[in-house]
């Protein structure tokens, strides 16, 4: 993938212990198998859109499709920046940031998912905190936005930790059930005051127009 003809492709966010990055075509074959993978107990949907209920196979090709697609799809009225995150070369999961608007209201908002074998070991706190300094610090926004299920306490965590307030609830249907998601929002002020992960952005600069500025 050229970064001459997509600048994006160029862009790097790079934490003490991972990489996030736009997927060249050998990346994003290993995202869509890390997909394919177990990424929660089966016995909960953690997710507003229920992608892992799929078979393996049709969430791999799910998967390619959908950063194939924010690829094809970008405006810099509307964009989806559908980053692989790695570690030590290895694909561990996946982190969105997700915009409508961006140069005018300055509002952004998160998802993301870690490969089952990769959590629990702080990667989902240090990948959301690259992203957040991309937002602020590379975009200039005034505030980013997250959800979490109530029943998903360790997504939960991962916000507080990073400074984040709970901004209501809303009940939203997931395979045929209500559930009930909290959304959360962290404003500049606030991110300045709980960043603590050291983030280096390269190949930002000629990004810019693509993101609405």
């Amino acid at each position: 993938m050229e970064a001459e003809v997509w600048p994006l492709y160029g862009l790097r966010l790079t934490t003490p212990r991972l990489e996030l990055r736009l997927p060249d075509g050998p990346t994003l074959d290993a995202l869509s198998r890390l997909a394919a993978g177990p990424v929660h107990d089966e016995a909960d949907m953690p997710f507003s859109i229920p992608w892992t209920a799929a078979p393996p196979a049709e969430r791999a090709r799910g998967c390619f499709q959908h950063v194939l697609g924010t690829v094809a799809q970008w405006r810099p009225e509307a964009w989806t920046l559908s980053t692989a995150v790695l570690h030590q070369g290895t694909v561990i999961g996946r982190h969105d940031l997700i915009a409508d608007d961006f140069g005018v209201v300055r509002e952004a908002r998160t998802g993301s998912w870690l490969g089952a074998a990769h959590q629990n070991q702080g990667f989902g706190t240090e990948m959301r905190a690259a992203m957040l300094h991309l937002a602020f610090a590379g975009l200039g926004a005034l505030s980013v936005t997250s959800a979490a299920m109530t029943d998903n306490p360790r997504s939960r965590r991962v916000s507080e930790k990073l400074g984040y307030h709970v901004d209501g609830r809303e009940t939203v249907a997931v395979q045929g059930r209500a559930r009930t998601q909290y959304r959360f929002r962290l404003d500049r002020a606030d991110w300045e005051a709980r960043r603590t992960v050291p983030v280096t952005l390269t190949g930002l600069e000629p990004c810019l127009p693509f993101f609405g500025l």
